[in-house]
């Protein structure tokens, strides 16, 4: 299953490639699927390695704070186990 986590952009590079953060972690994703510009600061969703929508900060700080939660309320068995499952994913195109 993947979950589609509200990530900052930080950086954008050459060839729309932007590099964004999602909670703490950093990463490559193409931009090549946005209809939206976007710049450095907004966020945005991803799938597989494609951001493919904007949406307002407001709504992203909501949804990261529900998101933070739902980790609190794991245990360490499980979070790994997700971290694992989400490092390893097939789909992931960067």
């Amino acid at each position: 299953m993947c979950l589609s986590i509200p990530s900052k952009i930080v950086e954008i590079e050459e060839d729309n490639i932007a590099i964004v953060e999602t909670m703490g972690v950093r990463r490559k994703v193409s931009l090549d699927l946005m209809a939206d510009v976007v710049a450095i600061g907004d966020y945005v969703l991803i799938h597989i390695g494609f951001a493919m929508g904007k949406i307002d900060e407001e709504d992203a700080l909501e949804s990261l704070k529900i998101y933070e939660e739902m980790i609190i309320a794991m245990d360490e068995e499980e979070r790994r186990s997700l971290i694992e499952q989400d490092d390893n994913c097939s789909n992931r195109s960067i």
